[in-house]
């Protein structure tokens, strides 16, 4: 599974938020994503930074899911974290759709389908660490 954050240009220039390699078979829900973004994570890319990252999904297969980025490791599960550097909200299937490159990053954003809140330094160091 191949997840990727592709950088927030400049104000809200938001090119894509997730695309899957096309040899890699489609993520079925968000769970499926999150598990192909444990095989992805990069640890050198990770040494120094220390970053907290929340989705909200709604949806029938939607929930809650953090990753705490610290030093070279991180932690991963379901529920809420404190204080996150940036949160992503959208419904499952429209993360879904993201992370398989079905549904560009940029029209979400500018529909509205996907919302982010807080850092976009952030956001965008998540494209780093989970390839």
């Amino acid at each position: 599974m191949f997840v990727r954050i592709v950088s927030l240009g400049a104000a809200i220039g938001l090119s894509s938020i997730l695309a899957a390699a096309s040899s890699e078979p489609a993520n079925a829900t968000p769970q499926d994503v999150f598990d192909g973004m444990r095989q992805s994570f990069q640890a050198q890319k990770a040494k120094g930074v220390r970053l907290k990252y929340q989705w909200q999904l709604s949806g029938p297969k939607g929930g809650e899911w953090w990753i705490e980025v610290n030093d070279g490791k991180y932690q991963m599960g379901r529920g809420r974290i404190d204080k996150p550097d940036v949160t992503f909200v959208a419904t499952d299937k429209n993360w879904v759709a993201l992370s398989n490159g079905t549904l560009g990053g940029k029209w979400a954003f500018f529909t509205g389908r996907l919302k982010i809140h807080g850092s976009q330094n952030a956001a965008r160091k998540l494209d780093e660490i989970f390839p």
